[in-house]
């Protein structure tokens, strides 16, 4: 009774706009208060535990370096690059839509900062073309969500500190799921744009490719920097973020010279906003866990799935409907750190490979941003584009297509996650 009387009064105090990292602490000092006080003179050292990670380190860096790629005229670049390659195809600027999110996705690793950074432009360019504003806003939106399956990966930092996971597998192991999630969308993108009848762009000449790509190249070696950094073994997931963050601090300073110090002062506070939103999420979510723990509620949980789940793709449908179903009123960030730590059990146990686990659940964390009424990248997107909320989610649902047949094939066949990471890393 009194674990109802808690999860209630948290839903409810989200429902009446307290933070959800705020509204964990006060649910779970309402637990504790009809129930063991004294728990509460350890919490101080519990939350400050609770950020004793190395790799957490890497977040605020991650988030530093795409405010710092926005602010610097660095994703600019990228899609006009990405513009003279696919710009003259049917669908074309759908595609160049897709394809800058890829590239800039191996730079940020979030699915916001690509909606919010690359999604003015993307929508600009593709309302210039003609194309209506529910594709134009809703691939924006789509798009964004392949930031977090290819690396570096937030969503999947966090992810290995709550499971204690190798960050370079998780990174390994979204690679490929990426790059299918990206082709899948494209051909959804064609034939809807095929059917609307959109006109195709004039084709690139030689030499406007080339001169986009000499303006864009100092841009497009981040990601290989970054990845290719991480996986011969020079530096950690940490040091990688804090390379990525110098690396464009310098391309904005001094290569392209469009980051002032007053600009740059800007993002860093930028940076520590949302940066603070993670560190309250994880802190809220470790005394929160306090709860699970005394009300062994990971091992009720586990009851259920060893009872109805008869093999491990059976549960895995079962979490799959699970955190969609979540997802659909519980922001991204607060159903991984809140709800992972309780399925994480249920799936060693039934034998399922934690990294393939990482890389599926990001998926079903990036479909809830997609869909109402707490689809976050909507929301960011409608604010970049000025496009209604209504009208977005009007265009994603045919995307969602692609993204939960990618899905079904994950979930089906995990060697499509774990090839990569197994043959480079070993198994």
């Amino acid at each position: 009774m009194l674990t109802l009387v808690t999860f209630l009064s948290w839903f409810g105090l989200i429902f009446v706009g307290v933070p959800v990292g705020f509204s964990l602490v006060f649910a779970t000092l309402l637990f504790f208060a009809l129930t063991d006080w004294n728990v509460v003179y350890f919490v101080g050292s519990l939350l400050v535990d609770s950020l004793d990670s190395f790799s957490l380190l890497s977040v605020p860096f991650f988030v530093l370096t795409g405010v710092l790629m926005n602010s610097s005229g660095i994703t600019e670049r990228i899609f006009r690059f990405a513009k003279a390659l696919l710009g003259h195809y049917t669908g074309g600027m759908g595609h160049v839509n897709i394809f800058a999110s890829l590239i800039f996705s191996g730079m940020s690793g979030s699915a916001l900062a690509d909606a919010g950074g690359l999604g003015q432009l993307e929508i600009k360019a593709m309302r210039d073309e003609g194309y209506d504003d529910d594709l134009c806003g809703g691939l924006t939106a789509a798009s964004c969500i392949i930031g977090p399956l290819v690396p570096p990966s937030i969503t999947m930092i966090i992810y290995g500190v709550i499971a204690d996971q190798s960050i370079a597998r998780l990174f390994l192991g979204g690679f490929v799921p990426g790059i299918i999630l990206t082709f899948a969308l494209m051909i959804m993108n064609y034939f809807i744009c095929k059917k609307r009848g959109y006109k195709r762009a004039p084709k690139a000449t030689m030499q406007e490719r080339w001169i986009s790509f000499k303006e864009s190249f100092w841009a497009l070696l981040t990601p290989f920097i970054i990845i290719g950094g991480i996986f011969s073994g020079y530096f950690t997931p940490t040091e990688a973020a804090v390379i990525a963050t110098c690396y464009s601090m310098g391309l904005g300073f001094f290569v392209y010279k469009e980051l002032t110090v007053k600009g740059f002062v800007k993002d860093v506070i930028e940076t520590i906003k949302i940066s603070g939103v993670t560190v309250l999420m994880i802190m809220g979510v470790t005394f929160f866990g306090q709860v699970i723990a005394r009300e062994q509620i990971s091992m009720k949980i586990a009851e259920v799935f060893l009872t109805f789940g008869k093999s491990p793709l059976m549960v895995l449908v079962m979490i799959n409907l699970l955190l969609i179903f979540l997802g659909t009123f519980i922001e991204a960030l607060a159903l991984q750190v809140l709800v992972l730590p309780m399925l994480i059990p249920v799936v060693v146990q039934f034998g399922i490979d934690p990294v393939f686990f990482g890389v599926l659940s990001t998926l079903n964390l990036m479909i809830g941003i997609l869909t109402p009424p707490m689809g976050m990248a909507l929301f960011v997107v409608s604010r970049v584009g000025k496009i209604p909320v209504s009208t977005i989610t009007r265009g994603v649902i045919p995307l969602l297509i692609p993204i939960i047949l990618t899905l079904v094939l994950l979930t089906i066949f995990p060697q499509i996650v774990l090839f990569v990471p197994n043959l480079i890393l070993g198994a």
